[in-house]
């Protein structure tokens, strides 16, 4: 075997490797691009499942099939800070599309932290729905932020609410972050969740009979 064959051999070796090490490098890209694009995904569809609910329930804020049972609007919302809210509604249900006409309460609260010790991700929270003495209903889709802020009238933030009924409240500002609860490589930045926020009157119970 002479050198110009060694030096074709050693030439092939250092090729084959080049070719290998791109090829793996291409694989794990291909890899983490999908993982990505598909946490964006789920991201994506959690925020929308979050922010429908919360909708749907903040549209009924003061609502009740017999109206005569809500009869001032000022008194719907008997709870109110920067986290949590509870109200008086009327929940529907299949048998009862427009409600029963009975006032029921509504809360909505998110947890710490610390109870989310099966997801990798530090900032996520369970997402709490309470009705009446029920048993708090939790919702485990990556949310890291649920903050309302509150408005009166003239549109301006509520900063020292009253310890009980009438708050006050004319339009709430809801403010919903959610990541990924599993983010590749443990990214779990700022740039990779995905952000909600509107300001609304929060019922039209609020003012209309």
């Amino acid at each position: 075997m002479g050198f110009s064959t060694l030096l074709d051999i050693m030439g092939s070796v250092l090729g084959g490797g080049i070719l290998l090490l791109i090829l793996l490098r291409m694989n794990a890209t291909a890899i983490q691009n999908n993982y990505e694009y598909s946490g964006e995904r789920i991201v994506q569809q959690n925020l929308v499942e979050v922010v429908n609910l919360i909708e749907y329930d903040f549209r009924k804020i003061g609502y009740c099939n017999d109206w005569t049972k809500t009869p001032d609007p000022s008194l719907a919302i008997i709870h109110a800070d920067s986290n949590s809210i509870s109200f008086l509604t009327d929940i529907v249900t299949p048998n009862n599309p427009y409600g029963d006409g009975v006032v029921d309460t509504l809360k909505y609260y998110v947890g710490p932290t610390s109870e989310l010790t099966n997801t990798p991700n530090p900032n996520d929270r369970i997402l709490y729905r309470v009705i009446n003495h029920n048993a708090p209903v939790g919702a485990n889709l990556g949310v890291t932020q649920f903050k309302l802020t509150f408005l009166n009238s003239a549109g301006v933030k509520i900063t020292n609410m009253p310890a009980n009924p009438p708050f006050g409240i004319a339009s709430i500002q809801i403010d919903v972050a959610v990541e990924n609860p599993a983010a590749y490589d443990n990214n779990y930045s700022t740039d990779n969740r995905a952000i909600w926020r509107q300001v609304r009157l929060a019922s039209r119970n609020f003012k209309l009979r």
